[in-house]
């Protein structure tokens, strides 16, 4: 890799470290190729990255983001895992761990916030962004559809009422 091609890496890692809601630091020792595909695709799927990068190049790339805090977890084989939604990358992170004891989370960050293990697990259970939507519409829905149904109620009554008697006459 030449100097270019580093200085650009350096370049998307910063504008990674800036940009994500969370990145997790995990090392990745002994993982098979076609492990590592399986994780990037669950990533790809809840809308994260999977990224693997030179240690010393994403210290640089680190230096005067929110997240500098993570550089010390930066040694080994390490990946970080990344998205924009700020519990995604820590959900599938996590779960991909307890199906494999190769992938060990290290750490990671939320902002300027730095998280251990427990930090990342915490995160993890978090709801994700579209499951708190839903509960905030769920939430604004349910006052509308009990006005609704208050308005139809006194129709629906006065029209079973005339059918009671209509029957009763008949």
């Amino acid at each position: 890799m030449d100097r270019a091609q580093k200085e650009a890496l350096v370049d998307e890692l910063g504008q990674i470290f800036k940009d994500s809601g969370v990145v997790v630091v995990s090392h990745y020792a002994g993982i098979t190729v076609a492990e590592m595909q399986d994780f990037r695709a669950r990533m790809r799927e809840a809308g994260g990255f999977v990224r693997v990068a030179k240690n010393k190049l994403a210290k640089i790339a680190l230096e005067g983001k929110p997240c500098e805090s993570i550089s010390g977890m930066l040694d080994g084989m390490t990946v970080l895992s990344y998205s924009e939604d700020p519990v995604a990358a820590a959900k599938v992170t996590e779960a991909y761990a307890k199906d494999n004891d190769k992938l060990v989370i290290l750490g990671g960050a939320m902002g300027e916030n730095a998280l251990d293990v427990a930090g990342v697990k915490a995160v993890a259970a978090m709801p994700s962004r579209e499951e708190l939507i839903a509960s905030i519409v769920g939430c604004i829905a349910a006052p509308a559809s009990n006005i609704a149904g208050a308005i139809g109620a006194p129709a629906s009554n006065i029209a079973s009422i005339l059918e009671t008697i209509e029957e009763k006459a008949a």
